[in-house]
């Protein structure tokens, strides 16, 4: 008899920003850390336009960072689509942190909640629940969405007609920061991410 397959659900929050912003979602277990970029890339709303990465500690304490290597790296940077995640975590050491768009600084905590048995007729990766709107590309990171959140929320504001255009122009339409659908969610396929940022699949 064939194993069973298997997904990994995570919890995908947003660090120092309030009120929160995480995501619930679910991928297949064989996923590696590439492919798991992709996932919270859609489930978050980054549109994927800076660098990433992911760190973790080995079951021996070791520091370990995964996600696009490059010649100016100040620290290993293992590339993500070699390395399967099910290799480095557990329930045991369920979490680790993603960061996204190092100007911004996006540091999102990463929970492996649970190991379930993949549900018949689903498609995967899905999310499953959340809370609120992702922030806008290029804001500022958490201290630079706080000030546009009080722009947005105060009319009156100089500056609030010019952010509510920039942000309306960012997220292609009205922006709603308390807003989140998660069947409103499309998960690219991560090969053909892959294809499209380096010209050859994994």
């Amino acid at each position: 008899m064939a194993p069973k397959k298997q997904v990994f659900q995570f919890k995908v929050a947003l660090k120092d920003v309030k009120p929160p912003v995480w995501r619930r979602i679910q991928v297949p277990s064989t996923y590696s850390f590439w492919d798991l970029h992709v996932a919270i890339q859609d489930a978050m709303g980054w549109l994927d336009c800076h660098l990433h990465e992911f760190r973790i500690k080995d079951v021996n304490g070791n520091h370990l960072i995964f996600g696009i290597p490059g010649e100016d790296d100040f620290e290993d940077v293992l590339p993500g689509w070699k390395h399967k995640v099910s290799k480095f975590l557990s329930l045991a050491r369920p979490t680790f942190e993603y960061v996204y768009d190092f100007g911004d600084d996006w540091r999102h905590k990463i929970e492996l909640e649970a190991v379930l048995a993949a549900e018949p007729a689903v498609s995967y990766p899905r999310c499953i629940k959340g809370k609120r709107a992702g922030p806008p590309e290029d804001c500022g990171g958490p201290w630079g969405y706080e000030e546009l959140l009080q722009i947005l929320a105060d009319p009156k504001h100089e500056g609030y007609g010019d952010m509510k255009a920039w942000v309306e122009s960012m997220k292609e339409g009205p922006f709603d920061p308390e807003a989140f659908d998660p069947s409103a969610i499309n998960f690219w396929d991560p090969k053909e991410r892959f294809d499209l940022a380096f010209g050859t699949a994994p």
